[in-house]
């Protein structure tokens, strides 16, 4: 890895997510060597995945190099890469391109889409967790829409321009509301040739509401700002099978779509290496104690949507989202410097700021620990949020100017197909057909 021969501790952290980047910061300028290893080059700012997925935005404006967090950071390094292995016993890890000695270790990997083991709608569905899953599901719609004003066969076509998200969570619920207001305003005008109003946007959720982390309130008022925009609610049902033509359920329910995404559930990203007894096997999490040391090891952390804390209050861990992770990186930094320095760590406590979720143009639900609302002020409340939490002054300013844009214009110009992403199981056309 041509790493230099560390005279401080060396602590790695595997994942430059939030998480991880929390736990950087707070390593700057701390006599330590840090060591931090990610797959991609960018930290992604998931919770606006599904604008870049329906053009509201583009995928720069939502990613930060991770070199550029890190490039003031005194004995830092970065290094792009996958990590196969952990062992242990030598406290080394095995990545794609070398191994590298630790002193300290840090999972935070964070979460991937939990698909429950079936397969089938592993492969024909799709899923959206990174950039490249956004921009495929991007191309995906406006391909169908492309391949559509093509077909007459009525059904080939209505399959094309039916959509089914499964999962009725904060992102099927924001991806929902997107597609109806771009089927609203945008693909009428787009594909004037097309009935647009034959469109369908299908909403599943196997539980007997949406949002079903958040409050009766947010779920009931969410769920009425979503069939006022046209999308088709389905509580209760299970998706069982996906082909890549037709949806099964655990009733007499089918539906016929081109186009799944799948935002039922989400799991940890394991890296193999640790004591099976460190794991939570149905989830993938690590069991960690409430340092975030993993159960077993004196010197390996894990944090984030990877980590479970299992504590009374959060018996199967804390939500798999922002804040925990945000929380959890940032008192690791202090807690691994006070152990380098023979101190007692200060145990960890989630301090839930709240849970909020937009479902379109001046429709947003927020959930604070003592108070509720909704609707415009609470649009603008997401707003500011997610703004602010964006990391780099260029990537607020090209976002608020988006949104700005969008408003007033109450349109998504980033609807680009950049990189085309067929699926097999539908009609292609080659230039000669056209």
């Amino acid at each position: 890895m041509n790493i230099p021969n560390a005279t401080n501790p060396r602590i790695v952290i595997i994942g430059g997510g939030f998480a991880g980047i929390a736990l950087a910061k707070e390593l700057k300028d701390k006599n330590v060597q840090v060591v931090l290893l990610d797959k991609h080059n960018y930290h992604t700012f998931q919770p606006l995945l599904y604008q870049v997925a329906t053009g509201g935005l583009e995928a720069g404006s939502i990613a930060y190099p991770l070199r550029k967090i890190i490039q003031e950071y005194k004995d830092f390094y970065f290094r792009l890469t996958s990590v196969a292995e952990i062992d242990t016993k030598k406290q080394k890890i095995i990545t794609e391109i070398g191994d590298l000695h630790y002193d300290y270790l840090v999972i935070a990997t964070g979460s991937k889409t939990n698909y429950f083991g079936n397969k089938e709608i592993e492969r024909n569905s799709m899923a959206m967790k990174t950039i490249p899953q956004s921009l495929n599901i991007r191309s995906l719609i406006l391909e169908n829409f492309e391949q559509a004003v093509l077909i007459k066969d009525s059904s080939e076509k209505s399959s094309l321009i039916n959509f089914v998200l499964v999962g009725g969570g904060p992102t099927g619920v924001e991806l929902a509301g997107a597609l109806a207001e771009m089927k609203k305003a945008i693909l009428q005008k787009d594909y004037p040739d097309l009935d647009i109003k034959k469109m369908q946007i299908n909403l599943i959720q196997s539980g007997d509401r949406i949002l079903n982390t958040m409050s009766e309130e947010s779920s009931k008022e969410a769920e009425d700002f979503l069939k006022n925009l046209g999308v088709k609610i389905w509580k209760n049902v299970r998706v069982t099978n996906y082909d890549g033509r037709t949806i099964t359920t655990n009733s007499d329910l089918t539906f016929d779509t081109a186009t799944v995404i799948w935002t039922a559930g989400v799991k940890g990203a394991l890296v193999s290496g640790l004591d099976a007894a460190s794991l939570v096997e149905n989830v993938k999490r690590i069991r960690v104690n409430q340092y975030n040391q993993v159960k077993g090891y004196d010197t390996i952390f894990a944090v984030g949507d990877v980590a479970m804390m299992e504590l009374d209050n959060y018996p199967e861990g804390h939500p798999m989202m922002a804040q925990p992770a945000l929380q959890q990186g940032k008192l690791l930094g202090e807690n691994i410097i006070k152990l380098i320095h023979k101190q007692n760590m200060v145990p960890f406590e989630y301090h839930d700021k709240g849970s909020m979720a937009t479902i379109g143009r001046n429709k947003a639900v927020v959930d604070l620990p003592h108070y509720h609302f909704s609707g415009v002020f609470a649009w603008f409340v997401w707003m500011f949020v997610h703004l602010v939490s964006l990391i780099g002054f260029k990537n607020k300013a090209v976002v608020f100017l988006n949104w700005i844009y969008n408003y007033i214009r109450f349109d998504r110009e980033g609807r680009l197909i950049i990189r085309p992403y067929k699926k097999k199981s539908f009609v292609t056309f080659t230039s000669d057909e056209v």
